[in-house]
């Protein structure tokens, strides 16, 4: 995963200079090292609690355990898709809502929030603590769904792809952006989520499959050019351009 997360970097950070949404003043690469710390940590946390992902799966394997093996035997695709949409419902969009509507929880994302620049470094700003909070999550959800081992890293897999592609600072045709947002996240729909004010910072909380907003009504859009990135209480650069100031929050 953490070769395709570099593979992911190097190709959207091509696709930004290429086909760029917004065209950005400021230094990419002072940015992405604050974005790259932040990576960083999550990837160790992700690496030392590893264990719990692989017990928690064995676990519902072994008591065959989980919405999955309760499920009548199905064509492995489309139990494939059934596990991956509820792990990117649980492990994602219910963990998004939940950080934006409790004040604690709200405090750990908001680093995530302060980015006026987003790009695909973006994908993975996020503080150690929201980290430890989104891995409990996909563990709540491997053994809700009672996922297997490999349709969990499947699961995680794509979804880094995902928000590395929702994140980058890529302009779609608007034709194809449309007919891709009926079913997956794109990055004009997630732009939508870092405008600084609300309602629409509480909108689009979608990872993989932007389904989930549709169903909950918390689907927002907004033209591009409308959209100003960050949050209302952070505007001044010296609170969100370093690691140290950003700690602080």
């Amino acid at each position: 995963r953490s070769l395709i997360l570099v593979a992911g970097i190097t190709l959207f950070w091509w696709l930004e200079k290429a086909f760029p949404m917004f065209q950005f003043q400021y230094h990419k690469w002072q940015h992405a090292g604050i974005n790259f710390f932040f990576t960083f940590t999550t990837i160790v946390i992700n690496f030392i609690l590893a264990f719990l992902l692989l017990a928690t799966s064995t676990w519902t394997e072994k008591h065959h355990f989980g919405i999955l093996n309760w499920l009548p035997e199905m064509n492995p695709i489309i139990t494939c898709i059934i596990g991956i949409l509820l792990l990117d419902f649980i492990g994602a969009y219910l963990i998004h809502y939940i950080e934006h509507k409790v004040p604690f929880l709200w405090r750990f994302h908001l680093i995530h929030h302060t980015d006026t620049w987003i790009d695909t470094t973006s994908a993975n700003r996020h503080h150690p603590g929201e980290s430890v909070l989104r891995f409990a999550f996909t563990c709540a959800g491997v053994w809700i769904v009672g996922s297997p081992m490999w349709l969990a890293f499947m699961y995680q897999t794509l979804s880094l792809v995902a928000t590395q592609f929702s994140h980058a600072n890529i302009r779609l045709p608007k034709k194809l952006d449309k007919v891709l947002c009926l079913f997956i996240v794109t990055p004009d729909m997630h732009k939508v989520h870092h405008h600084y004010l609300l309602p629409y910072t509480d909108s689009n909380y979608g990872n993989i499959f932007s389904v989930w907003d549709r169903i909950f009504g918390t689907y927002k859009s907004l033209s591009t050019d409308k959209i100003i990135f960050g949050i209302d209480t952070y505007r001044e650069a010296r609170e969100h351009n370093s690691v140290a100031s950003l700690l602080k929050i």
